[in-house]
């Protein structure tokens, strides 16, 4: 079975699927404990790899390698690579869809922004015209075998929204993403206008739309999560307490508890798993 089939089977089960927003292959190494599926996360890639905002910054080389990386590392999760505008040209989109299909991933997100982007969460986003998109869009179905495609509108205005969101669950895409969705009721409108097209929600900390709970999101006919940050967000807190703690120690260590603190014991170990997973079943996950 692909990659492709097994999240699209995960995808039309019962509840909604969660994927958890990676950074970088040490992120992703405590990601995979914990869930089944990752989402290769645009913010936090540029954020990781490049030092810089989510604004058109990554070049397609650079996320494919990300991803060839993380296959490797982890056989038997969901991985769905956020591709922003397919690198702008279709020609380019096609290239990349080809590439991530071959190395192992399982699903591809194409937005609907033009340049110069911004995080789905942030102000002052455009949409190109959407009989341009959809012809980006049609293109890749066309391109893919079996990769799962969320077409992805990142489109302000309400009446556009809606819209856009009948039009996208009109095409051969797998899902249907609105991005920085603001209320529960909007939610609710663009499920009704999507009919039985999946639904996915991103969900950001700080940003625009509100915070649900997997039970919540079920109730709302929400298919599958993207949770971005919390993996970035989180390292960001933890990086700046413990520096500001080694700092005020002048310099000294703190201790760590050998049963559960993380030292260079607990670090090896986690990363251990990397090298032999082909041949594990992963814990705690549904694989």
């Amino acid at each position: 079975m692909t990659h492709g089939k097994k999240l699209r089977d995960r995808i039309a089960g019962p509840g909604t699927t969660p994927l958890i927003g990676v950074y970088d292959m040490y992120s992703a190494s405590i990601a995979a404990k914990h869930y089944d599926g990752m989402f290769v996360s645009g913010f936090g890639f540029a954020a990781s790899y490049y030092g810089l905002p989510d604004i058109g910054f990554i070049a397609w080389p650079d996320m494919v390698a990300f991803v060839q990386r993380l296959r490797g590392a982890f056989p038997h999760h969901h991985l769905l690579v956020d591709i922003d505008d397919g690198y702008v040209d279709p020609e380019v989109a096609c290239h990349v869809v080809e590439g991530l299909e071959r190395i192992g991933a399982s699903g591809v997100i194409l937005e609907d922004q033009k340049r110069p982007r911004r995080c789905g969460h942030a102000d002052g986003k455009q949409v190109l015209p959407l009989e341009e998109y959809l012809e980006k869009l049609h293109r890749v179905l066309e391109t893919r075998r079996d990769l799962v495609v969320v077409a992805r509108t990142d489109a302000t205005d309400e009446h556009d929204i809606l819209h856009r969101a009948e039009r996208l669950a009109a095409t051969d895409a797998d899902v249907v993403l609105v991005d920085g969705v603001r209320s529960v009721e909007w939610i609710r409108r663009i499920r009704e206008v999507v009919g039985g097209k999946p639904l996915l929600f991103n969900q950001i900390a700080g940003g625009k739309s509100p915070r649900l709970s997997l039970g919540e999101l079920s109730d709302l006919g929400v298919d599958v999560a993207i949770y971005s940050t919390p993996c970035l967000f989180a390292a960001h807190e933890a990086m700046d307490a413990a520096l500001t703690g080694l700092k005020a120690a002048d310099g000294r260590l703190p201790r760590v508890d050998p049963e559960s603190g993380v030292g260079v014991q607990a670090s090896t170990s986690l990363l251990e798993r990397n090298i032999a997973r082909e041949r594990l079943v992963p814990e705690g996950v549904g694989v």
